[in-house]
């Protein structure tokens, strides 16, 4: 035993392995091993143990391979292989624009003409409903419109037919107000939907609905100027600017309006067209249609070209061939450049025009009107004529049709041809809509003396009003001849055109015109400050086969104003007016016509800025006057030289003989010559006559 230090004995521990102290340790021998036993529990709970473990290892593998995966990724976008940032677009804020396909069409001053509105349409899917007479009950609630029947057999489930796809799509309804919308919405009926579109509306409702034409369900144009600048409306959102002015436009629809309405008229047309643009400030057919609803001519969409390609007949008789009326009473139908007319008295401008340019007659050429014409079985004569010879102020102030007729026999048929070519009576107009009328004439080969005489005062011809007035604007604005046009043209700037009369001669028919205001039929259109000028015209209309039509007329005025600087032309039409007692039993176009120009005039003038001159309205009156007979200017007196004297054995010259004085082509000023002597007129050839000539226009039976 080791003591301790202080005893002075050292002291040692004793090793772990010592056994306790009185207890000896037992002999191990050599090659033996100790059992150990482990309870069932132990194991399992080391089992289980195992297992996690094991799934441990097996899911910190896998992410570590995904950990691994997006590193490799983050290391190839940003280290090996960076790419551009991109921008993100920035976020669409609202404009108040509404978000539609189609542009708008506003008038010449920008008011609203036609415009595209978002709108919500309704549509099923019938796979998605299983009872369609209790969903189609449901929705009448809200909207009782519908047909019940038509909704159910929409809404049943079907195939396509010859397929074997089901129908998955079905109309119900457009253009459904929010209130609608929302109503539906709360009525929870599985397989209805909604989805946005657009719908076209015309503010300004039925005015200038032809003009404007329309769009069909679909937004597609189909008329008017929707259908001729289609692909422009839908591929450009800038506004298209229309000439019209909807101010003009307004009060051309009232005076016509009336004019129907006095004289029971079955419809009439209207134009105003800026003489120097031929832009159409006011185009009007009556009856007329809201064009806003797409309806009425969606269900004639499919006729439309082949109506548009038949012109409506109504003047022709025998110089040509056409279509039987069928459109006349068509709302849809623009009497102003599809209907075609016997123009009646208003061609005697044209025909006046002609004789003057040409050199064949001055203003105080006579023409004898005292016997009528005969022709084959036919007699020509006056209606209410003088009797006696006129000259040729009195020919248009009166409206005489034998002074016409003798007048325009003075060119021949030829010639006379050739001129109304020159003024675009015998083609199709270049209007920016595809509803117009190519005018029904005689042919080159059958253009004989015959139609000379009767074309010459406006009958065996047919044209449209726009035909009518964009000649007459060629008389006034100084001869030239443009085609009228529907877009609103740069202030100032010029259009080209073709001279097809002197100016010389258009001042003399300007004087004219205005006489036939002053002093002949067209009293009723005069309009103090404004010094209207035109021409009356009354024309018998004809039957499907041929023959004028009994107590069926057509009554227009035409004309332009101020004559001293012509601005505006104006066209006023009304289809079979009756007589009333305001007219005295009369329903010419001096009555019926010529007051509605008038009406216009004295509502237009003022909106277009025009002042009327009544303090100088003497001296403006006398610039531009012509008396009914004027007087030849008297020849001047040549001086007299002194006469030679005489040679001898020198005989004297004969006097040589008189030549003509040549006769210029049209459109060259016409040189003075007399026309006091009697008129010598070709002999009249036997030709195809057209059908009875009407009464009114100094057409008899013999």
């Amino acid at each position: 035993m080791t003591l301790p230090p202080e005893d002075g004995y050292d002291f040692v521990p004793p090793s772990p392995h010592a056994a306790p102290a009185g207890r000896p340790l037992p002999a191990v021998t050599s090659g033996s091993r100790a059992l150990v036993r482990v309870a069932a529990p132990e194991l399992a709970r080391r089992a289980q143990m195992e297992r996690t473990r094991g799934r441990l290892v097996l899911a910190a593998g896998g992410f570590a391979l995904l950990f691994s995966a997006v590193g490799l990724k983050l290391s190839l976008a940003t280290i090996f292989d960076p790419t551009t940032p991109r921008l993100r677009p920035a976020v669409r804020v609202p404009t108040g624009e509404p978000n539609v396909s189609r542009a708008a069409i506003t008038d010449r001053n920008g008011e609203v003409l036609a415009v595209s509105l978002q709108v919500t349409e309704l549509y099923a899917n019938p796979e998605e409903i299983h009872d369609p007479a209790a969903a189609a009950d449901r929705l009448l609630t809200v909207l009782p419109g519908l047909d019940r029947e038509r909704l159910i057999a929409r809404i049943t489930q079907r195939l396509v037919p010859g397929t074997e796809t089901p129908v998955q799509f079905a109309y119900i309804a457009r253009n459904l107000p929010p209130r609608q919308q929302q109503a539906i919405n709360n009525l929870g009926i599985p397989g209805f939907h909604f989805r946005p579109a657009e719908r076209r509306f015309y503010p300004q409702g039925s005015a200038a609905a032809h003009a404007l034409g329309q769009v069909d369900v679909d937004g597609r144009g189909i008329a008017g100027v929707e259908r001729h600048f289609d692909e422009r409306l839908r591929t450009d959102r800038t506004p298209l600017r229309l000439s019209l002015d909807v101010r003009v436009q307004v009060a051309l629809r009232d005076a016509v309006q009336k004019a129907i309405a006095d004289f029971n008229g079955v419809g009439g047309a209207g134009v105003v067209l800026d003489v120097n643009t031929a832009e159409v400030l006011a185009m009007v057919s009556l009856p007329d249609f809201d064009a806003s609803d797409p309806g009425g001519l969606q269900r004639r969409a499919e006729g439309v070209a082949a109506q548009a390609a038949t012109p409506l007949r109504v003047a022709v008789g025998r110089t040509g061939s056409a279509a039987v009326p069928r459109q006349d009473q068509d709302p849809h139908f623009n009497r102003a450049t599809v209907g075609l007319y016997e123009p009646g008295s208003t061609f005697k401008l044209l025909t006046a025009a002609m004789a003057l340019d040409s050199g064949a007659a001055n203003v105080w050429s006579s023409f004898d009107a005292r016997r009528p014409i005969r022709y084959g079985r036919f007699t020509i004569s006056d209606y209410k004529g003088k009797n006696r010879v006129l000259s040729l102020p009195e020919v248009l102030a009166y409206s005489s049709n034998l002074g016409a007729a003798h007048m325009a026999q003075l060119l021949g048929p030829q010639r006379h041809r050739e001129f109304m070519s020159r003024m675009g009576m015998l083609t199709r107009l270049g209007l920016e809509v595809p509803e117009t009328a190519r005018p029904i004439a005689p042919g080159p080969q059958a253009w004989r003396d015959i139609n000379t005489i009767t074309i010459a005062f406006g009958h065996g011809i047919s044209v449209s009003p726009l035909h009518v007035v964009t000649g007459v604007a060629a008389l006034a604005n100084g001869g030239i001849l443009r085609q009228p046009t529907l877009v609103a043209q740069a202030d100032g700037a010029p259009r080209e055109g073709v001279r097809v009369i002197s100016e010389r001669t258009s001042d003399t028919m300007r004087r004219l015109m205005r006489l036939v205001v002053t002093d002949g039929s067209g009293k009723g259109a005069e309009v103090p400050g404004y010094f209207v000028g035109g021409k009356t015209g009354t024309a018998q209309k004809t039957g499907p086969r041929g023959g004028y039509l009994q107590d069926k007329r057509i009554a227009a005025f035409v004309g332009a104003f101020p004559m001293n600087a012509p601005r505006y032309a104006i066209y006023v039409m009304v289809d079979e007016p009756k007589p009333n007692a305001q007219s005295h039993g009369y329903a010419t176009a001096g009555w019926v016509a010529a007051p509605a120009a008038g009406m216009v005039i004295r509502r237009v003038a003022p909106i277009l800025g025009m002042v009327p001159e009544t303090e100088r309205a003497p001296q403006i009156q006398q610039t531009i006057s012509i008396p009914l007979q004027p007087g030849r200017p008297a020849r001047p007196t040549p001086p007299v030289a002194a006469a030679p004297a005489p040679r001898a054995n020198v005989p004297a010259a004969a006097p040589s003989p008189l030549r003509p004085i040549p006769t210029p082509p049209i459109g060259q000023a016409p040189p003075l010559r007399r026309t006091d002597a009697p008129v010598a007129l070709p002999p009249l050839r036997l030709a195809v006559v057209p059908a009875t000539p009407p009464s009114e226009a100094g057409l008899a039976a013999r």
